[in-house]
């Protein structure tokens, strides 16, 4: 009998299955394709993951990091089907979309929570509030700085707030726009890339953080209504 794959995450916090777009990811992707699995929340070190971050999987003793590489096992293992009904053209969008959320939406998301102090006493609550004391005084102020330090490496720490804000709305609009009434990105049923874009929207309007970028994501119904439709299915305990 074959072993369940396991998930490594940071657990459910705020109503959603997690706070890294990247887990959820995955998370979605294996619940769309129907692949049983076992969520292991609360990973205590990430730093001490496979690549230093999570999420990763263990399957029949293969470990494997990286949410994109994680699909692709998951794809190729269990010939997932996700795909199946997009054309070559849909294949490639699907994919440049996707590489635009991890690499341009994902920071704007990192910027609204540790750099926004609007946000900063939610996500400190979340990721540091287990720890005893003194650490959970001492840990968020270092890991705070130390994720400040990395946005302003990156680029998007460079800019105000307001600039980043109004790139974090264009790609909301983009998505509203390509969405248009459809159920799911590419017709009606999910694609991988609707794990991709729910893993990442969820963040912002799932997550009951009253702040303004996740406010403008808000004022989007048919982003509101697809996160939802999402959750009523695929979690409904959650």
């Amino acid at each position: 009998m074959a072993s369940t794959i396991k998930l490594y995450n940071y657990g459910s916090h705020y109503g959603l299955a997690d706070l890294s777009p990247f887990v959820l990811k995955v998370d979605a992707y294996m619940k769309f394709a129907n692949i049983p699995f076992e969520s292991s929340p609360d990973y205590r070190n990430p730093r001490k993951a496979p690549n230093g971050k999570l999420p990763f999987i263990i399957d029949e003793g293969k470990t494997i990091s990286d949410s994109e590489f994680i699909i692709a096992y998951l794809q190729e293992k269990f010939d997932v089907q996700l795909d199946s009904k997009l054309t070559t053209k849909e294949k490639s969008t699907s994919y440049l979309m996707g590489k635009s959320l991890d690499e341009n939406l994902y920071w704007c998301l990192v910027y609204s929570r540790w750099a926004m102090d609007d946000t900063w006493d939610y996500i400190k609550k979340a990721y540091f509030s287990s720890m005893p004391y003194p650490l959970n005084k001492i840990v968020p102020l270092i890991a705070r700085k130390e994720v400040v330090k990395n946005l302003y490496k990156q680029g998007i720490g460079r800019h105000s707030t307001e600039r980043v804000l109004k790139l974090t709305e264009r790609s909301f609009s983009a998505l509203a726009s390509t969405l248009s009434d459809k159920p799911y990105f590419f017709g009606n049923a999910p694609s991988s890339f609707d794990a991709v874009a729910f893993g990442i929207l969820a963040q912002f309007i799932c997550v009951p953080i009253d702040n303004k970028a996740n406010n403008l994501a808000r004022n989007y119904l048919n982003l509101v209504q697809y996160c939802e439709r999402i959750l009523a299915e695929y979690y409904p305990n959650q």
